[in-house]
């Protein structure tokens, strides 16, 4: 802002502003611009935000002044005064960051009211129940959200008034009820609020509830500012990777009341339904209500197609506005709006949160409609929602007895143990099971607990509710509005009414978010199939992606499962995981073996067991490359855990074992102990392993070599490649190069068959990176392990990182994200550098990834910008990192032509 405005009326802006003034004030500013019927307010900017976190919590000079000239702006608009006693102007104050944040950040209703002002609001209205109403709306809002003060004290005097009246619902409550429950709330402000913590607000050591209408707005400015950095926004951040250094928005806005009685609504809806994508209206509206009433799941919301059949002029308008917005972003909106005694206004608009599914459907729609492009389409979808298409579903052949009915909220199914907080979900993950949350509806404040749940099933609240809008977003299962279940939350138990079934923490459940079936026990679940619009989208990104995808597989069933979701062949098949389960013992025996007859005996029955394995893997590739990685751990790591063994010695010893007996053992101990090393990663392992023992790698070279030759003979198309691992220094892969050339050339003798079978190295030293020049020399390709690059460039341990610092370095931003998940950026340039040197001295050298950044989209696209010919990753990332290179090379060319 180089003018150094921080507000802006909402006829001042655009939706181009979203950095400025938050997504919501700027699709706010651009429906005005449109001419739809919104209620007139101001926008805080961001940058104001960041100003007062960065400012020691405190409004950047100016700004007061600022906000009072579009006070005073806003009151002549509308002609009403904020805080009068005969026609009391009434706002809300909302946030908005530059990317949506579905109940993220705080909201207040109502604000201007006070003793004085719910008078005139009365005079203004004749109806002194929805103005007693609104009151006890803002107190309790207000109270909860500026002051903090604990929510349940106001919905347990809501119940206890329901309770002694006679009735079951708040709208029951008569005008008189409402008053006296604002005395209450007034108490409960009282007694819970610490004049130290509101020294402003506090007369005679005492803290009553704010009467001032200018203190009201700017504490509640303030609260919207600080929710930028609550622990639910934070949460939210980290997970959908949104920089902590935008700030939120404050949105001041003249209220409109959804609860002026039957001629009045609110609702929340979509211009297509976010849960599969099907060109039709869909959400949810409530009569005689406020828009928190739709989203926090309190009251059973009503499907937005029926609101033909209540208010139908109201309804056709409503339509109207859908289709506009939607023709203007071309893309699917969400829809906040209230209809106040029969007048329709727009309280926000955006881009909606969609699932996978919905997602793939809607672009491919919109681009058979004509409303976007195909490169569009490719780029509409997130690769890392194409994850939830890949979670497990009920299996169609499992037999169940349905426990309760829900609504399909976010599709998927799951299964775990019952936990009824947050807390619990983090506590039990943490102890490694696998929970569903069940609530009786979600908060913000238990995201924490819906991240580390498998899914989420609550008794209240719609397809619009917080718990259906997050899970959506997540990929997680979710089932809402199982009204059956009776939640108990502090006795952590549950009740099905009609059936009487208990359930308590611990028992086993299984949800369907597709169906929004729930049921008691665990059903089989079953992987979903790739086709339908999943087909189309990554058909169309393999035409315009230039950088290939390969898959890291180990087995035959995970190879063939790579090429079913596209993989162009195999970029790591690691051999170590071919030698445990029973072949442990062959391995044992080969490296405890005391002289060269038993070791031979034990390589040759691994040469039988590995060529096996190859003939599976190379037949299920057949005709795209598989890159085998040679033997990499220590050797030590297939024998007996030394203390184990120790304990099994000084046990048989206590018990009266002979000598005799415990020799073996004991010298089986002492050759594991010399053995040992101090740093196994750094030690004995990779090339070295080859060098010292080259009858290993011999024998898995013959291995391979005697596969592919068996199966050229019989008509497939093998393409082999030998990958050396841990290289350093050229001379090391020169050596075993060398070696495995003549055993490759012996065998192919020997089968009377010729195979090409290109020899290359991993890259996951940084001195390899730099010297990369001389190893390329002796290289067909490099393939840069990112996992062990990572750790020997942190000098951090990949399996202790997570446990013990991890968490502190991100909460701190010492590290941005893990740099096991997301290339860091040093690692990136060691990848960059030995891409550069390798090329210089060799250009035709391939040259490709194959550590778990490989399957992320973040990585992918500085995988493509460097300049790699592929990546490689597990089987079930392949379609995100399909779709990710296809964006990176949309991105690329929509750079190019804007240079132009």
């Amino acid at each position: 802002m180089s003018d150094g405005k921080r507000v802006y009326a909402f006829r001042e802006g655009d939706a181009s502003m979203k950095y400025v003034l938050g997504g919501k004030g700027a699709n706010l500013a651009e429906m005005t611009k449109l001419g739809l019927p919104v209620p007139p307010g101001f926008t805080i900017t961001c940058q104001a935000c960041v100003e007062y976190s960065e400012g020691g919590d405190r409004f950047p000079e100016g700004l007061d002044a600022e906000i009072e000239a579009y006070v005073a702006d806003l009151e002549d608009q509308m002609g009403k005064k904020l805080g009068d006693a005969d026609d009391p102007l009434l706002v809300s104050v909302r946030s908005g960051a530059p990317f949506s944040m579905p109940g993220m950040m705080d909201t207040i209703l109502n604000l201007g009211l006070n003793d004085t002002s719910v008078r005139g609001l009365i005079a203004q209205t004749g109806n002194d129940r929805f103005a007693w109403d609104s009151y006890r709306r803002f107190i309790q809002m207000f109270s909860k959200v500026v002051l903090d003060v604990e929510g349940d004290l106001f919905e347990n005097a809501l119940t206890t008034m329901r309770q002694a009246r006679g009735v079951t619902s708040d709208n029951e409550l008569s005008a008189a009820d409402l008053e006296k429950l604002v005395a209450q709330f007034k108490e409960i402000v009282a007694g819970h609020v610490s004049a130290d913590d509101f020294p402003e607000l506090a007369e005679d050591g005492r803290v009553g509830f704010p009467l001032d209408v200018r203190a009201q707005l700017r504490l509640s400015i303030e609260a919207v500012f600080k929710s930028w950095m609550n622990r639910r926004a934070i949460d939210y951040r980290r997970l959908y990777r949104i920089p902590d250094n935008l700030g939120t928005a404050v949105n001041v806005q003249t209220m409109v009341f959804g609860n002026k009685g039957d001629t009045s609504a609110t609702g929340v809806a979509f211009t297509r339904n976010p849960a599969d994508g099907t060109n039709e209206f869909y959400g949810d509206f409530l009569v005689n209500a406020q828009g928190e009433d739709v989203v926090s799941g309190i009251r059973n919301t009503t499907p937005i197609a029926e609101l033909h059949d209540v208010m139908p002029e109201v309804a056709a308008e409503l339509d109207g506005v859908f289709t506009t917005l939607e023709n203007h972003y071309r893309d699917m909106c969400d829809i906040e709006f209230t209809i106040e005694q029969g007048k329709l206004w727009m309280l926000q608009t955006r881009v909606g949160k969609r699932t996978a599914r919905a997602a793939l459907k809607i672009a491919v729609d919109m681009e058979g409609e004509g409303l976007i492009s195909r490169e569009e389409a490719i780029l509409r979808v997130d690769p890392d929602q194409l994850d939830q298409l890949l979670h497990p579903q009920f299996d169609a052949d499992a037999t169940y007895d349905t426990l309760a009915k829900g609504l399909n909220a976010s599709p998927g199914a799951a299964v775990g143990e019952v936990v009824f907080t947050a807390d619990d979900a983090v506590a039990a993950v943490a102890d490694g099971r696998k929970v569903i949350l069940v609530r009786w509806e979600t908060t913000p404040d238990d995201l924490h607990g819906m991240i580390a749940a498998e899914g989420i099933l609550t008794s209240h609240g719609g397809k619009t509710s917080h718990a259906a809008v997050v899970a959506r977003g997540m990929g997680k299962p979710c089932v809402c509005g199982a009204e059956a279940l009776k939640i108990d939350a502090d006795k952590k138990q549950a009740v099905v009414t009609g059936t009487g079934v208990m359930l308590s923490e611990g028992d086993v459940i299984s949800i369907d978010g597709t169906s929004g079936t729930v049921v008691l026990g665990a059903v089989e679940l079953v992987d979903p199939e790739v086709s339908g619009d999943f087909d189309t989208i990554l058909g169309w990104a393999d035409e315009f992606r230039t950088m290939g995808v390969r898959a890291n597989a180990d087995t035959p069933d995970d190879a063939a499962l790579g090429r079913t979701f596209g993989a162009a062949g195999i970029g790591l098949c690691r051999t170590e995981h071919m030698f445990l389960g029973d072949r442990k013992s062959i391995v044992q025996d080969m490296i405890l073996a005391e002289d060269d007859a038993a070791r031979d005996a034990a390589l040759a029955k691994l040469l039988e067991v590995q060529t096996e394995d190859y003939l599976g893997i190379f037949e299920a590739m057949d005709g795209l490359p598989v890159t085998v990685r040679l033997l990499d751990p220590p050797l030590h790591e297939f024998l007996d855990d030394p203390r184990e063994l120790a304990i099994e010695i000084a046990r048989a010893e206590c018990a009266g074992a002979s000598e005799t007996e415990l020799a073996p053992r004991r010298k089986l101990l002492e050759q594991i102990d010399h053995m040992a090393e101090a740093n196994p990663m750094l030690g004995l392992r990779g090339c070295r392993l080859g060098i010292m023992h080259p009858e290993i790698y011999a024998m898995q070279v013959r291995a391979i070599t005697q596969a592919a030759c068996q199966l050229k003979k019989s008509g497939k198309d093998p393409k082999p490649e030998i990958m050396i691992p841990l290289v350093a220094l050229k001379d090391e892969l020169s050596t075993l190069r060398d070696e495995s050339e003549k055993v490759v050339s012996d065998v192919m003798g020997e089968c009377g068959a010729i195979i090409e079978i290109q020899i290359g190295t991993m890259i996951e030293l940084p001195r390899a990176a730099l010297v990369a020049d001389r190893i390329a020399k002796v290289a067909d390709f490099f393939s840069f392990g990112t996992n062990d690059l990572t750790q020997t460039t942190f000098g951090f341990s990949r399996d202790d990182i997570e446990s013990k610092f991890l968490p502190r370095y991100l909460e701190r931003r010492i590290l941005p994200r893990n740099p096991f998940e997301t290339i860091d950026d040093g690692v990136a340039k060691l990848v960059e550098m030995g891409c550069r040197l390798g090329r210089e001295t060799n250009p035709g050298i391939k040259l490709g990834v194959c550590g778990e950044h490989g399957g992320d989209p973040d990585s992918v696209k500085v995988f493509f910008k460097i300049g790699l010919d592929y990546v490689s990753c597990s089987p079930y990332r392949v379609p995100l990192a399909r779709l990710a290179a296809a964006q990176a090379a949309l991105a690329e060319q929509t750079s190019a032509s804007d240079n132009k």
